[in-house]
């Protein structure tokens, strides 16, 4: 059932970005779908029509976030009963083409309008941070404040550190926290961001240090999961053990 499942979804799928492109916004009146009611005792084919478009919808509603629904369920009926379509395959192919085109465009015009907002900002910030008491400051920009000094050894580079530690962006959001998570993390200091692998090699073990990362050797440009473009990163570290 799963694998018939999944064929399914992914076959519709393909029909809902086919038909995305014919879409304009009215969404005003009540479709025939909208008074469906769906419960536990509703028959079989009724259970699996609600599923496959739900998980449908719900599996592509960030990809086309302006999807008109009246429009979407006269073109999937269209295809679904063998219907004459209202536009070619050619014309539904260039515009959706279009579509995408535009949406990436969107996509990129936003992101560099991130990436400059999130540099402007981190660079204010740093400088003012860098006028706070216990706050220093490295070559690289790195900043970092001593909340508590280890008395073990320091990590080189090339050493594996366990750490326990808290990350932030600089409007205090959290993005990543091993403390959340309930157990400490592992890992070779020269495979994560510079900041890091300049900023541990600072302290050592049993100490907790605070480090302020400038975008340039946090994620850059790229960003990452959570971290828009040229974000300014915090983070609050205790180094546990050097292996």
């Amino acid at each position: 059932m799963k694998k018939i499942t999944t064929l399914s979804i992914s076959a519709l799928a393909s029909a809902m970005l086919l038909m995305t492109g014919c879409s304009t916004n009215n969404g005003s009146q009540e479709t025939a779908a909208q008074s469906v009611s769906i419960t536990e005792q509703s028959s079989a084919s009724e259970k699996v029509g609600y599923s496959l478009g739900f998980m449908m919808a719900e599996g592509n509603k960030e990809a086309v976030k302006d999807l008109n629904l009246d429009t979407f369920e006269k073109g999937f009926r269209d295809g679904y009963e063998g219907n004459d379509s209202a536009l070619t395959q050619e014309q539904m192919q260039e515009v959706l083409m279009t579509y995408q085109k535009e949406q990436e465009e969107q996509f990129a015009k936003d992101m560099q309008t991130k990436a400059t907002e999130n540099k402007t900002a981190g660079t204010a910030f740093l400088a003012e941070n860098a006028k706070k008491e216990g706050v220093k400051q490295t070559d690289s920009g790195l900043q970092y404040k001593v909340l508590k000094e280890g008395t073990g050894k320091s990590p080189k580079a090339t050493d594996v550190v366990e750490v326990n530690y808290e990350g932030k962006l600089i409007d205090g959001t959290v993005f990543d926290s091993s403390y959340e998570r309930g157990e400490p993390i592992e890992f070779p200091l020269n495979q994560v961001i510079a900041g890091w692998t300049e900023g541990l090699q600072l302290m050592k073990e049993g100490g907790k240090y605070e480090f302020y990362i400038p975008s340039d050797i946090a994620y850059g440009e790229a960003g990452n999961a959570g971290i828009e473009p040229n974000s300014t990163l915090i983070f609050t570290v205790e180094l546990l053990k050097v292996k």
